[in-house]
């Protein structure tokens, strides 16, 4: 089954080269993620196809009108239909939003897809936001220009997921946040490198940890799940928290974290 994403833009060219490059084009050129764009102002009216007014109430910026924004949606909601689809939920780029999870990502891409929404300006009419759209999404706490960046951000983070785009498909299961933990360092050759310990400084040997040399499978799963645990409690203890209510550590991990060096 592809995810279908059906993107509202304002700036449908920033798509087209994303979907080329690197790993995941792979994603798009066998259609397992399905990417429609949907120019807003193709749906606008009049001669300049305007698709932002003042706001009432005044002050700084413009935002998005709502009739542009429905007759897009239609359209869209027309071709759904005609392509058997079946009605995909509207999401909606916005600070106000939950912030996007690895979780969220694998529950969407193990979904038949979305509409995207792209903001810009000031941001959208609120009507149009309470009567269509079915969830709102943040990249952080930061704002952008527009909703095009967190949704490319989104069908990455989702292509990356799809069977056969990943050379080795267990590697997203390695993946920082896919356990719950950020993920450990990763090590390749040469096996001793002379670098700094910081740039600038004076070179000293830096060799590979001698327990991924070592074959031994069992040390290297035990040293790597130690190397997650500290490294996410020493930067997202909030992270080891959450693991522990729902029961994911184990008792030699809690024995680790006891004897670990904040």
């Amino acid at each position: 089954m592809a995810v279908r994403f059906d993107v509202i833009t304002l700036f449908p060219e920033l798509f087209a080269p994303f979907q080329t490059v690197g790993v995941t084009r792979r994603a798009f050129e066998t259609r397992a993620v399905d990417v429609r764009l949907w120019p807003l102002r193709d749906h606008a009216e009049g001669v300049y196809r305007r698709v932002d007014d003042r706001p009432f109430g005044g002050g700084p910026g413009m935002v998005m009108l709502v009739e542009p924004l429905v007759r897009c949606l239609s359209a869209i909601r027309a071709s759904q239909q005609a392509d058997g689809a079946e009605r995909l939920p509207v999401v909606l780029f916005s600070p106000a939003g939950k912030p996007l999870t690895q979780q969220r990502v694998e529950a969407l891409a193990a979904s038949p897809g979305a509409v995207l929404l792209c903001g810009r300006y000031e941001g959208i009419d609120q009507r149009f936001i309470d009567t269509f759209v079915d969830e709102e999404i943040s990249l952080g706490d930061y704002v952008l220009s527009g909703g095009e960046l967190p949704a490319l951000t989104l069908m990455d983070a989702v292509a990356r997921l799809q069977p056969g785009v990943l050379h080795d498909a267990a590697s997203h299961q390695q993946d920082s946040f896919s356990d719950g933990l950020l993920d450990c360092p990763h090590y390749s050759r040469p096996e001793v490198l002379a670098l700094p310990v910081r740039e600038g400084g004076e070179p000293a040997e830096q060799p590979v940890p001698p327990v991924l040399l070592s074959g031994h499978h069992a040390h290297i799963a035990r040293w790597r799940r130690e190397q997650q645990l500290a490294i996410t409690a020493r930067r997202r203890p909030e992270l080891i928290e959450a693991a522990r209510a729902r029961g994911e550590l184990s008792k030699k991990d809690e024995d680790f974290l006891r004897g670990l060096t904040l």
